[in-house]
């Protein structure tokens, strides 16, 4: 079984590039106006297609969970060493789990986290945390 995401960008080139960073795969298929990238692990279908007048994401986000922390640790060396900018939380409390993760941003504005659950937790957040709190950005 496979997920399967399509998303409208502005940008394919640059997108191409993200996804390629963040996934680690070159993609499938790819022409001028559509690029599609296939993953087994973890099972994904993602399809990109061009449109101009794609509308900024907002809201949502979107998530990778990894068997490691140290899966953690290569993505935020991978996701640094292409340039683009990153959000790292380590050992912090979020939705009831202590995490490490990696934050990215796609060239559209959809946010991608990189998480390992490192223990349950019985509280929602940290005391320092923004999680999950009224307008943030980057929620579990």
């Amino acid at each position: 079984m496979k997920t399967h995401m399509s998303f409208a960008t502005k940008d394919l080139d640059a997108s191409v590039t993200f996804y390629h960073t963040l996934l680690g795969v070159e993609p499938a298929k790819q022409y001028k106006d559509y690029a599609l990238f296939l993953i087994d692990d973890p099972g994904l279908e993602l399809a990109l297609s061009r449109d101009a007048d794609a509308p900024a994401a907002g809201g949502a986000h979107y998530g990778i969970a990894v068997d490691s922390a140290d899966f953690v640790r290569n993505m935020i060396r991978r996701l640094s060493q292409a340039g683009l900018p990153v959000d790292i939380e380590l050992d912090e409390t979020c939705c009831y789990a202590v995490q490490d993760k990696v934050w990215a941003t796609d060239p559209d504005g959809r946010r991608w986290e990189t998480y390992h659950v490192v223990a349950e937790a019985n509280e929602r957040d940290g005391s320092t945390e923004t999680c999950c709190t009224s307008g943030a950005t980057n929620c579990c």
